[in-house]
């Protein structure tokens, strides 16, 4: 049975000859011999990719984006995707391991979970310089290493996030402390759901892991992405889905039992009703 395949740090760095959590590159470096093409792949690390000058294309969970100037790309542990690069785009590329950046201080953890709950980022010109400025001194860090530069780096990404997030205000039908509580539940919830919607799919027990009762869940869900609570475990198992029938050759009876779905002909009917498409027909359409 085949997986999708999954991309880590430490062989990309041990190709580059080196070791670690965290990598950071010149764009240029990767263009050197031309387009950067890449098919879909999952990695299990943060990606960023920053560009100053972009052109290309990257479909990131099967949503297509223009690569433009002055664009962040955030990808989490576990998605999927697929990029053309350009050789004329210029900026960074940043990965790095959760337990690289996994700040413990409350209001750093709920700026990073905000941050990262998106996967693009076009910023202003101002915007664009005061973060290429921050990525250019996290490069310089890396690349002398000198005393504690572990540290130093931990602290830029820290600004950086900050002004990620300045380009992404609270709901605006939400008052500004109950949008940062909202999101913040919201963000613990959709993790939770990548970890365990192989083994529970109902919503009792999300509720019962987040300390909320069903009416207060769904209040959150509503209010933050228009949806109920068994519509967001729906709509991953489907993108789960998805994954799998396009990044891999696997059948669909052994996508289901990967799903944690014993009877595929369920699986089948389940995600025909949320695509209006059979697993198989989806796959060869889309393909």
């Amino acid at each position: 049975m085949k997986e999708i395949p999954i991309r880590n740090i430490s062989s990309i760095l041990k190709d580059l000859g080196s070791s670690g959590d965290f990598l950071i590159r010149d764009a240029r470096d990767l263009l050197s011999e031309g387009d950067m093409v890449q098919e879909l792949h999952r990695h299990n690390f943060f990606y960023i990719l920053a560009l100053e000058k972009g052109a290309g294309e990257h479909s990131i969970d099967f949503i297509s984006y223009p690569v433009n100037d002055h664009t962040v790309f955030i990808m989490r542990p576990g998605q999927v995707h697929q990029i053309t690069l350009k050789n004329k785009s210029r900026g960074y590329l940043m990965q790095f391991n959760p337990d690289f950046y996994s700040p413990i201080e409350k209001t750093a953890k709920q700026i990073f979970r905000k941050v990262t709950s998106r996967n693009l980022y076009q910023l202003d010109p101002e915007t664009t310089k005061k973060t290429f400025s921050i990525l250019n001194d996290i490069l310089r860090e890396y690349a002398n290493k000198q005393e504690n530069h572990v540290e130093v780096i931990k602290s830029s990404l820290h600004i950086f996030f900050i002004e990620l997030l300045r380009q992404s205000p609270p709901p605006q039908h939400l008052p500004h402390a109950a949008g940062e509580y909202m999101q913040e539940r919201l963000t613990e919830l959709l993790e939770l759901i990548r970890l365990h919607i192989t083994t529970h799919k109902q919503v009792a027990f999300y509720v019962e892991r987040l300390h909320l009762t069903a009416y207060q869940l769904n209040a959150i869900t509503k209010a933050t992405l228009d949806k109920t609570c068994s519509e967001v475990i729906n709509d991953y198992i489907i993108l789960e889905a998805k994954r799998y029938l396009l990044a891999t050759s696997n059948q669909v009876n052994q996508i289901a039992w990967q799903l944690g779905y014993e009877d595929a002909s369920y699986f089948i009917r389940f995600f025909k009703k949320h695509t209006g498409h059979s697993p198989e027909a989806f796959r060869h359409n889309f393909r």
